[in-house]
């Protein structure tokens, strides 16, 4: 046991102190987790041997290694046991010499060397942790009846096969699904699936835009939609928002393409009403630009009755209507779908195809039965009552902290912006609580800019309530200093 022990025989506890055995506990086993002193890797003591050792109950140390693996500093499995994880650098993104930076350039196209230079995307580094962005929970996924669905797909898959990229079986569920609950207006030919929502964006931009004409984007928004027009050759600009979305004036540059979040955008999570939209897309009319709604994660709706899809009340042919069920359902089904508009169908059929943006048969079998027998509909029910509950427990376990975080419970959606105090910058903010354990994602990047305000950007969908407290306690514990 002695052996078992090394470098854990300096763990003390107070039980006069007034705090908790296990908040002191996990303090200082993370503390020698990330100072380095318990190497990854290494196989801690038994629950039994530790509780022995520090004369407390084997219950106090079964919640201090939950929460630590909770917090993913510690790997645990039944009937082992728990190892010391390995941890991802505290840096949100790697950070290399200029030295090494010059010679990796060497040989790059402009594109690839903007994309290395680029803060875009944002990748947090190993196992996710609360609170990152973005993320369903894969956890409350109905998988037995999605494997059922695969299965089938996977034994009729020969003799299906046909020269088509999209399965009109699919596009014509999916289209049913998206006139329901999105109001679009659309024929079953103008759904394409693709892999991914940002394949779509990508595809949208190299059938649309030429180099040097330019591209709107909202600010802060969406790094993909900015790094798709600037691989097509546009000239980008960021536009502010105002408390109804895109603050557009006509006195800007023209732009022949415009990419919104009207339903719930991204980041800040404002909903565009109904009379910006219909100015956005008289605007756009008017000066012959195509606008790409990215309606993302719009299928969770929590207050009133959502607002229907931009692309439902477009009379002209404007809105390339984007969305994604990565979102919906889990980070694994990464299919992505655009309702494009009817006079780009046979184009975009051919750019599809000429770029390989093309998914699996089989996988676009599987999604047809399950929207076709109803699975993705009562998929959404349940998890819009699941959110719905974790976005009001992360609000309300949040404002406990004052005025150095405040934040609005969004309408709908999967993330909520905290805005910081002024005396805090939010990278610095989340390096340290990438350090405590928790993943948080930093404001002022989504800007184009200068950045107008500092925020975390935190996701609740994919953690449940007691993650979110132990996160919650951890945001306080770092704003507080």
């Amino acid at each position: 046991m002695g052996d078992a022990l090394a470098g854990l025989i300096d763990l003390k506890v107070e039980p006069q102190s007034g705090v908790a055995l296990t908040r002191q506990l996990s303090d200082q086993l993370r503390q020698a987790i990330t100072a380095g002193r318990l190497a990854s890797g290494r196989r801690l003591p038994s629950s039994r041997e530790l509780a022995e050792h520090l004369s407390v109950s084997r219950n106090t140390i079964s919640a201090v290694i939950d929460q630590l693996a909770m917090e993913g500093y510690l790997d645990v499995s039944k009937g082992r046991r728990p190892v010391v994880a390995t941890l991802p650098s505290a840096n949100l993104i790697a950070l290399e010499t200029d030295s090494q930076r010059r010679a990796s350039l060497t040989g790059m196209s402009r594109w690839a060397q903007q994309i290395v230079r680029s803060d875009w995307p944002i990748t947090e580094q190993g196992r996710p942790r609360p609170f990152v962005p973005c993320l369903a929970d894969a956890r409350e996924f109905p998988h037995a009846i999605w494997g059922r669905c695969l299965r089938t797909a996977t034994r009729y898959a020969l003799p299906r096969r046909s020269m088509a990229s999209n399965r009109l079986e699919l596009q014509k569920a999916l289209l049913h699904h998206l006139v329901e609950y999105r109001g679009v207006n659309a024929e079953a030919q103008q759904v394409f699936l693709m892999p991914t929502a940002q394949a779509a964006i990508a595809l949208i931009a190299r059938v649309v835009l030429d180099p040097g004409e330019v591209a709107w984007i909202e600010s802060p928004g969406y790094g993909g939609a900015r790094a798709a027009f600037e691989a097509a050759g546009a000239i980008v600009q960021g536009i502010a928002l105002d408390q109804c979305g895109l603050a557009f004036e006509t006195s800007l540059d023209a732009p022949r393409l415009i990419f919104v979040t009207p339903a719930h955008q991204h980041p800040t999570g404002l909903l565009m009403p109904a009379t910006r939209r219909q100015a956005l897309l008289r605007f756009a009319d008017r000066v012959g630009a195509r606008i790409i709604e990215d309606d993302y994660d719009s299928e969770f709706h929590y207050e009133g009755r959502p607002v229907a899809a931009l692309q439902g009340f477009d009379q002209s042919g404007s809105v390339f209507y984007v969305g994604t069920f990565s979102k919906s359902l889990h980070a694994d089904i990464r299919v992505g779908y655009v309702v494009v508009p009817k006079c780009f169908v046979e184009t975009f059929a051919k750019a599809q195809r000429h770029t390989g943006q093309i998914v699996s048969m089989t996988l676009q079998d599987a999604l047809s039965d399950f929207i076709g027998e109803g699975h993705y509909a009562a998929h959404i029910r349940k998890m819009t009552r699941i959110y719905r509950a974790r976005r009001d427990h992360l609000c309300h376990a949040l404002s406990a902290i004052g005025n150095d975080l405040t934040l609005s419970p969004p309408d709908g959606g999967m993330q909520v912006i905290a805005r910081l105090g002024p005396q805090l910058k939010d990278h610095d903010v989340c390096l340290r609580l990438a350090e405590a354990g928790v993943m948080v994602r930093p404001l002022s990047p989504y800007y184009f800019a200068e950045a107008k305000a500092h925020g975390l950007f935190l996701g609740f969908a994919a953690w449940n309530e007691t993650e979110i407290d132990a996160g919650a306690e951890i945001i306080a514990r770092v704003i507080r200093g």
